[in-house]
């Protein structure tokens, strides 16, 4: 599979990296003619205001918004997050995130860059522990009805998922454990779930 990493701003390179690691064809995504290209997009750790400065600067944001109404399989983590979050609890107010999945989360809201920490995060799906690596994290303060919790540190979400989209506070591409990426890129090959009739 080709997974398209956005490269305007932040941590793009790392997880390109892990998604050659896993057997994705990882391409950086700069402009909407990446965009059509790939079959799931990574959006990474950066700086959240910034990002969403460069998307609209880009023209990016509007074939992104497009694809994600499509279905688009897409990993969100830290500011990725953030950008893909139905509410910016504390953004700027020129900040529009993109509203693919229904959260409300608050930036840096685990505090700031002396506040990063490391712990172990208990994810069911993927078998053992995975070392959650949090840098200036975002805090989940809402979660919709239709989000899945695939984790939790100290009673807040971590990991969500709704339909194509997984999102998480913490940098799965610094923790030297693939599994996430590869779930990802598995679960991405495999399409969405079928709704049921009825």
């Amino acid at each position: 599979m080709k997974i398209g990493v956005l490269a305007l701003q932040g941590a793009f390179a790392r997880h390109a990296a892990v998604l050659s690691a896993v057997g994705a064809a990882p391409l950086e995504v700069r402009h909407a003619g990446d965009l059509a290209q790939v079959d799931a997009l990574v959006v990474p750790g950066g700086e959240s205001t910034t990002m969403s400065m460069l998307l609209e600067a880009s023209g990016l944001r509007e074939p992104l918004e497009e694809r994600l109404a499509g279905g688009l399989a897409v990993l969100g983590t830290c500011a990725g997050m953030i950008l893909l979050a139905a509410e910016v609890l504390d953004g700027r107010l020129d900040q529009r995130p993109l509203g693919a999945i229904d959260l409300g989360v608050r930036r840096n809201g685990y505090g700031r860059q002396v506040d990063s920490f490391e712990t172990e995060v208990a994810v069911e799906e993927i078998g053992a522990p995975f070392h959650g690596v949090f840098i200036r994290a975002p805090l989940v303060e809402r979660v919709g009805p239709g989000v899945e919790v695939l984790a939790e540190v100290d009673g807040h979400a971590v990991l969500c998922r709704e339909g194509n989209v997984l999102v998480s506070s913490f940098h799965p591409e610094l923790a030297g454990d693939d599994r996430i990426h590869r779930w990802f890129v598995e679960s991405a090959a495999a399409g969405p779930d079928p709704v049921p009739e009825g």
